[in-house]
């Protein structure tokens, strides 16, 4: 049986990776950072939480990977985690270079270390681009990030790309464009979008605030995603590879989306607040998936209209449950009185 060891994994990506991994027969294993709250939400919703073995470690501590690693004894290792929020990257620079960039480092050492023969897969981004080169990025486009997050990024893809040279270790990148689902965190616009979306619907909120809603991204479905990550650890040859939809489409649009979704008309509930301003905006994300088609025989299924409204379903039916909830906590606590 194959086994795996997944950094990241209560991530959206990881917990999506993760229930792909175990559908296909491996030992799935997790690298999961101390917390006090519960993060294994996202595995439960995907109803694998008692599936995977979890491990405790942190992608800012070598020695903890590498016990990480001799414990899982993995043939592929999936470097998910990081410091994921781009926003959040000007407010801690430090920190995002270190657990998004510095933190690969961490995890290529603790491979060499251990077992160089273990396949290793490196999360890239397509913020790395930043300030477009070219209208459609490729493989080949030359990288100019334009946020601490991009640039940590394009630390560990290059770091990536040295051990694979330096080493002869089996390391890829993938280079992912935006890609989302139920399962992304609530500070992503395209989350932060379909769960107003419902609020709005239901009474419980009045407006959503945005800022630059004519950016444009090319969006994806996560889970179609993942499986793009684990092609790449089946090939011969280690390589890097652009994963995309070749189809960009502006914040605005896809708000359009979702709003007309439950009857509504965006223009009456959108409303532009600088504060959300990037200091550096990067304005149009457009990805060439060709590389990932030929060679890896990968496309994606799941269209953005299709990808929101599960979006939108998903968070009514936690918005629901959570009314449900809140009106049984308070019948309960009436009772006590």
């Amino acid at each position: 049986m194959k086994s795996a060891l997944i950094t990241g994994i209560t991530g959206q990506d990881g917990a999506y990776l993760a229930n792909l991994l175990l559908k296909k027969g491996y030992k799935v294993y997790g690298l999961i950072a101390r917390r006090s709250t519960k993060t294994t939400w996202r595995l439960e919703f995907l109803g694998i939480e008692d599936k995977v073995e979890l491990i405790e470690g942190d992608l800012t501590d070598l020695a903890s990977l590498i016990r990480a690693v001799r414990k899982a004894n993995p043939s592929e290792v999936y470097n998910l985690g990081a410091q994921s929020f781009v926003g959040t990257s000007w407010d801690q620079p430090v920190l995002t270079a270190q657990s998004t960039g510095v933190g690969v480092l961490n995890v290529l050492e603790a491979i060499r270390l251990t077992d160089p023969s273990i396949r290793f897969y490196q999360a890239s981004t397509s913020e790395m681009f930043g300030l477009i080169q070219e209208p459609m990025q490729s493989e080949t486009t030359p990288f100019y990030p334009r946020s601490p997050y991009g640039v940590a990024k394009l630390f560990g893809h290059w770091m990536t790309i040295n051990y694979r040279e330096s080493y002869n270790m089996f390391a890829c990148s993938g280079i992912l464009f935006n890609h989302e689902s139920p399962l992304r965190g609530i500070e992503f616009v395209t989350r932060k979008v379909t769960d107003a979306v419902v609020r709005i619907k239901l009474g419980m909120q009045k407006e959503l605030r945005l800022g630059n809603i004519d950016a444009k991204r090319d969006w994806g479905f996560a889970g179609d995603y993942v499986e793009a990550m684990w092609l790449m650890l089946q090939q011969d040859k280690a390589d890097d590879y652009v994963v995309a939809t070749g189809q960009t489409t502006t914040v605005r649009d896809m708000c359009k989306i979702a709003f007309d979704y439950v009857g509504l008309n965006y223009k009456d509930y959108v409303v532009i607040d600088e504060k959300f301003y990037r200091p550096a905006e990067v304005e149009v994300l457009l990805g060439n998936p060709g590389k990932a088609k030929e060679k890896l025989n990968w496309e994606p299924k799941t269209s953005l209209q299709k990808l929101i409204h599960m979006m939108v379903d998903a968070d009514l039916d936690r918005i629901r449950k959570e009314q449900v909830d809140n009106s049984y906590i308070s019948e309960a606590a009436a009772t006590r009185k």
